[in-house]
This record gives structure tokens, C-alpha cells and sequence, in this order.
């Protein structure tokens, strides 16, 4: 699964060079369909949503979800209980910079996180 916009381009390019499919997350409101949502604060203090199709998972996938970058780990975090709502298991977290926070140091608890660039 990739997060919209810059995390569909490391997505694409992973799904393709392990021959699986794509799960989009998109920003909120994009969707012309039956959709989950999910809301978060960014980096900046505004409220954001994800949303991802109802039917994009199931209790049998497992997913490696990328973003571009990880700075306060909320909007991962958001990714993640979409995915995870839909029965699915995340397996891990890729992406190309990660910053160093308590949050982020909790979501390694619980999830491998592997990033080209690591603030830590």
C-alpha cells in the first residue's frame, strides 16, 4: 500500500519489481467510491484525512506500506488502522527519510520501519 502522492512513486515501482499489486491510500475526498476514512494532524498542525475503497483488503493480505516520508508518523499511523481495519496485517513500513520523535520510537515497537535516510 502507498501513500498519496509522493509514496504512490516508491509503490509503484515496488509493486511492479515484486509482481504485486498496488493499494492506493489517497488524501481525503478523492474517491468516487464507497470508502474508509481515517483523520490525523500533520507536521503542521492541520487536521488531514486518508481514505482508502472499502474493498481494497482482506483478513488474508499482507501489506508493506510506503510513504516518501515519515516526520511525525500520524499520517502513518492513520495508513496503518486503514489497513488494519479491513482485516489486513501490516507487515512493515518502508520509506525514503524518517525524523526522529516518541512517536515514531513507539511505532518501531511495533512495526519494522526501514527508511533510506534516518534522523535518529
Amino acid at each position: 500500500a502507498a501513500i498519496d502522492a509522493l509514496g504512490f512513486i516508491l509503490g509503484t515501482a515496488i509493486a511492479v519489481r515484486s509482481e504485486k499489486p498496488l493499494v492506493p491510500i489517497r488524501k481525503g475526498g478523492k474517491l468516487p467510491v464507497e470508502v474508509h476514512t481515517a483523520s490525523f494532524i500533520d507536521y503542521t498542525g492541520k487536521e488531514k484525512s486518508l481514505e482508502v475503497r472499502t474493498d481494497a483488503l482482506d483478513p488474508s493480505n499482507r501489506v508493506l506500506l510506503v510513504d516518501e516520508w515519515i516526520e511525525t508518523a500520524a499520517q502513518v499511523k492513520a495508513a496503518i488502522g486503514l489497513i488494519e481495519g479491513q482485516g489486513a496485517e501490516v507487515t512493515a513500513v518502508l520509506s525514503i527519510a524518517i525524523d526522529d520523535s516518541q512517536t515514531i520510537r513507539e511505532l518501531r515497537e511495533s512495526y519494522p520501519i526501514l527508511a533510506l535516510s534516518q534522523d535518529l
